[in-house]
């Protein structure tokens, strides 16, 4: 959202357009998404991921899934490596870190979409309700949690 500035088209026009190609081609032709945050850190300030080159075991974890490897958990935000299945040999990764990096927090997860529902005002009545959809959704799922 950093280029903002530089979009030649209302950027609530162009989530639209995105969504419409979702609904109107064939799922299994569409391209897989998938989000990785390399940079969390402990609660000293480290960041937790070892770093660039072992940044293939999260591709490899997404190829499997795009495989149909069922290697994963169901979480608020979607489904996120099961610890037990993701390759981790090799690495010396406190148990604690590892238990940090594949945790869906709650409280700051509800946070961050109050977040973003404030943040989409910018868009008006131009951003696609779809989007405000699956906040709701999310919001419900995180409060479902135990």
């Amino acid at each position: 959202f950093a280029m903002l500035p530089f979009c030649g088209y209302n950027m609530g026009d162009y989530f639209a357009h995105w969504i419409k190609i979702g609904k109107d081609h064939d799922n299994s032709k569409l391209p897989k998404i998938f989000y990785v945050n390399w940079f969390r850190k402990d609660s000293d300030g480290n960041f937790i991921w070892p770093g660039f080159g072992e940044n293939i075991r999260a591709i490899k974890w997404a190829i499997e899934r795009i495989e149909g490897k069922e290697n994963y958990i169901e979480t608020p935000i979607g489904r996120l490596p099961d610890i037990n299945q993701f390759d981790l040999s090799g690495l010396n990764l406190d148990k604690e870190d590892l238990k940090e990096l594949f945790t869906v927090d709650k409280e700051r997860g509800l946070q961050e979409l109050e977040e973003m529902r404030e943040y989409f005002k910018i868009f008006g009545d131009r951003l696609p309700k779809e989007l405000l959809d699956e906040i709701d959704a999310q919001e419900k799922r995180f409060r479902e949690m135990g």
